[in-house]
């Protein structure tokens, strides 16, 4: 296994605990590093995976602490291009709790990955000895410049018969960079380019409306009402359409409040033809995680994420309603875990697919 994947890091900004942003400034912030491609990198290190994180960063003392970091989780950082060109993105999080929901400001205008073209980088090295290829829909929304890399990454590793994987994440906050043209239609013009070329489509109830103009019957994003039969629909219309995919996810989040959510997740396997529900009861039957104290939400759909693509490449672990069982615990572990990397290990996430969800102190 080599897993490479491609985006942007930023500096995560964060008050302490629950508070506001408002009441933290002026006055001391949490500074993280965190980004979806890098998270899904992390997470599969941490699993006992090999990954490398590709991007174009400034070449200044804060990516020389951001290479050190993803190096102390296990990440290959031998794929960052380190350029004179642009800066280092930065985005405020402010967590949210019970009624109130979490918010993100992002101050990423400018960054280097948005400015450099793709024949900047060294696609021969970037995809040499990969076995898997992963992307998401942040990259391409970022500039125009950015949505070219994307999609040259995703043909050059089609071109090499690397399998390519895609989480959606569509951030309506982004995609402006069409003037006239609103970010919904411009991220589904945008991603309807790029998913011939990939294996592997994740997404949320959200994405598929927003980007792919597909929506479960009798479901209410805002209110966290889901219609379990409605995701298999959509994702049936998804494989219909591009038929080149062979497996589509769907993350399953029943928001109650900011700190009370149920999870699980849905895979739709195109050749078996067959979808599947994840965690289910003894008989069978969905039943998600009830998550009632929620620690840190951010980076849970990319723990999703990187569980999958571990898993799709696990002996042991890769049939289809494994792989998914597996990827929604390491998620719902990550909800437990401050920032936004997951580093819940192999054996943590087992622990919970077997039903070891207690909590209870290991000695």
């Amino acid at each position: 296994m080599r897993v490479v994947t491609l985006g942007e890091v930023m500096i995560r900004m964060m008050p302490p605990g629950w508070d506001r942003l408002t009441r933290s400034l002026p006055g001391v912030l949490e500074a993280t590093f965190g980004g979806a491609e890098v998270n899904v990198a992390v997470s599969i290190a941490a699993q006992g995976g090999t990954a490398a994180y590709c991007s174009a960063l400034p070449d200044n003392p804060i990516t020389t602490a951001f290479a050190g970091e993803i190096r102390k989780y296990g990440v290959d950082d031998s794929l960052l291009l380190r350029c004179d060109e642009g800066r280092f993105g930065i985005y405020f999080v402010e967590n949210g709790a019970n009624q109130r929901g979490g918010t993100v400001t992002y101050d990423r205008a400018g960054s280097s990955i948005s400015v450099i073209p793709p024949e900047r980088y060294d696609w021969d090295r970037i995809f040499d000895k990969a076995t898997w290829f992963h992307i998401t829909g942040i990259t391409p929304s970022i500039s125009k410049t950015a949505a070219d890399v994307a999609q040259v990454s995703v043909d050059e590793a089609a071109r090499r018969g690397i399998p390519v994987s895609c989480d959606l994440n569509f951030r309506k906050k982004l995609w402006n960079w069409q003037p006239g043209t609103k970010p919904a239609a411009l991220a589904r013009q945008t991603m309807e380019a790029l998913i011939p070329g990939m294996q592997v489509l994740i997404a949320n109830e959200e994405d598929a409306d927003h980007v792919l103009g597909i929506r479960a019957a009798g479901t209410d994003v805002d209110a966290g009402v889901l219609n379990l039969a409605g995701y298999e629909d959509v994702a049936r219309q998804i494989v219909t359409k591009f038929p080149n995919l062979k497996r589509v996810a769907i993350t399953l989040r029943e928001s109650i409040s900011a700190s009370h959510n149920n999870w699980g997740a849905m895979l739709f396997d195109a050749i078996a033809n067959q979808a599947y529900f994840a965690p289910v009861d003894a008989e069978g039957k969905y039943t998600p995680y009830e998550i009632c104290n929620i620690v840190d939400r951010v980076g849970a759909g990319d723990a999703f994420a990187g569980g999958l693509v571990f898993a799709l490449q696990t002996p042991g672990l890769s049939e289809s309603p494994t792989a998914l069982a597996y990827a929604v615990a390491a998620s719902c572990l990550k909800h437990s875990i401050r920032g936004d990397f997951n580093d819940s290990t192999r054996a943590e996430i087992e622990a919970l697919m077997r039903g070891g969800g207690s909590g209870r102190v290991s000695r």
